[in-house]
């Protein structure tokens, strides 16, 4: 398929694939009505305004309730002073901000050589992805977090080191899984960065102890250890390795930490070679998919922290790969297996994401040196201009209920470019047709306020 050469086939081109990017959006993925967003809400207009505790808030006719460290909470003061519709519309436009800087850190400067073609088709592309538009769906705090580590990446790769470690150590004080960048910093020798994220992180959860000493002796000694309280290991939303065994009915917490200490030396490994070439995407790539892989519980909305592996993908000239694995986790195929995942079928295609995140933690491309990542060729062909690298894939995709999107096609080409290294209707938890029966839980993750 040839794509249009001139300014007008390539608007037309764009203006037929939001449409179609909007019908898909409108009619396969049913909306989640901002759930976890509803559940931010409540817990704090109940804490200021009705002496509610923080951890006993439950969302009118359901048993969820929030499972953030209180620190969390904290931030989430603000909301207090606003009407929910508001704060939605403000949570959509800080997670627009946090998005934007987000394709920043990952892509580079490689945008400006694509202009606003390339960019029309990378957005078109994103909002395909299902782990992002879950996220604004639900109105959840993943690309805030991501925006925050990705800063220290951005530090690290450009030579401020000195200021690096503030983003991450914010990060984990709001949600526990960004700590696991804490330990990149330690594998990575930058003794300075980890100890000022550490810092942060335990001075943000010192003031969270000050102004609520009760809901933080509760959530440190009790609802961190509680993982019913955030869903069911063997919901079918949950693509972390927990998620796997659960599926298979395996319960041992044996086999479960076996499996993690393996993925955890592959991930030293790798690190420790990307970080020595100096490959700072890489190595932030490839612990937040760690961290996605050994958290007990990472619903498919978690998943936004794949996005720098794409990135790295398609700098590293792998962008049919990057396309193939991108436009799968557009499909929101995992939700074939919503009701059964028994059998073989059941095993391999109910763990699709988490087999697309091993498969990346394994065989990512790391360690090229700064002179091989700035010498990867440049696209400078007008026939065939690609998105940034963040969006590898353009789905097209028809609406069918009850079944994956179909029809993917995916359009890469281009180079990234990385910071300072030459880095080349129905509300629903449902994500897939409406046919099928609605889900016994309020999101796809099981609980509305997912930790």
């Amino acid at each position: 398929m040839r794509l249009p050469r001139t300014d007008r086939g390539r608007l037309a081109l764009v203006l037929a694939l939001v449409a179609a990017v909007a019908l898909f959006t409108a009619t396969v993925p049913l909306l989640r009505d901002w759930f976890d967003l509803r559940v931010y809400y409540g817990t704090v207009d109940s804490w200021m305004h009705h002496d509610g505790r923080i951890y006993d808030y439950r969302v009118p006719g359901t048993t969820y309730g929030f499972t953030y460290p209180p620190f969390a909470a904290v931030v989430m003061l603000p909301m207090a002073l606003l009407d929910l519709h508001v704060a939605i519309a403000v949570a959509l436009l800080l997670n627009l901000v946090a998005l934007a800087f987000v394709l920043r850190v990952i892509a580079g400067r490689a945008w400006r050589r694509h202009g606003w073609y390339g960019v029309a088709l990378a957005l078109c592309g994103l909002a395909l992805f299902e782990p992002l538009r879950d996220t604004f769906s639900f109105g959840q705090v993943n690309i805030l977090l991501l925006a925050l580590v990705l800063l220290d990446c951005w530090l690290l790769s450009t030579g401020r080191e000195r200021r690096a470690g503030v983003g991450i150590g914010l990060a984990a004080a709001i949600k526990l899984t960004p700590a696991a960048f804490i330990g990149l910093l330690l594998v990575a020798r930058r003794w300075r960065a980890a100890a000022v994220a550490t810092s942060v992180a335990a001075a943000a959860t010192a003031l969270a102890a000050w102004v609520a000493p009760g809901p933080s002796r509760f959530y440190w000694t009790h609802a961190m250890w509680d993982t019913t309280r955030v869903g069911r290991l063997d919901y079918v939303s949950n693509q972390s390795l927990q998620g796997i065994l659960a599926r298979l009915d395996v319960t041992g917490r044996e086999v479960w930490a076996v499996v993690v200490l393996v993925v955890l030396g592959v991930w030293v490994a790798r690190t420790r070679r990307a970080v020595v070439a100096g490959d700072w995407t890489a190595a932030f790539a490839l612990t937040g998919l760690t961290a996605c892989l050994v958290s007990p519980i990472t619903w498919v909305h978690h998943l936004v922290w794949l996005l720098p592996s794409f990135a790295v993908l398609v700098r590293a000239g792998r962008r049919r790969v990057a396309a193939a694995l991108y436009a799968v986790l557009c499909t929101s195929v995992v939700w074939l297996w919503f009701d059964d995942a028994s059998g073989v079928d059941g095993f391999l295609g109910s763990n699709t994401y988490a087999w697309i995140t091993l498969g990346l933690l394994f065989w990512l491309p790391v360690g090229q040196s700064a002179s091989e990542r700035s010498t990867l060729p440049r696209v400078t062909s007008d026939t065939a201009p690609a998105p940034i690298p963040a969006a590898p894939a353009i789905a097209q995709a028809s609406a069918q209920p009850g079944a994956a999107p179909s029809g993917v096609t995916a359009a890469t080409t281009g180079t990234v470019a990385g910071p300072g290294a030459g880095l080349a209707r129905k509300p629903s938890s449902e994500p897939t047709g409406s046919t099928r029966p609605a889900a016994p839980n309020p999101q796809s993750s099981s609980s509305p306020a997912s930790s």
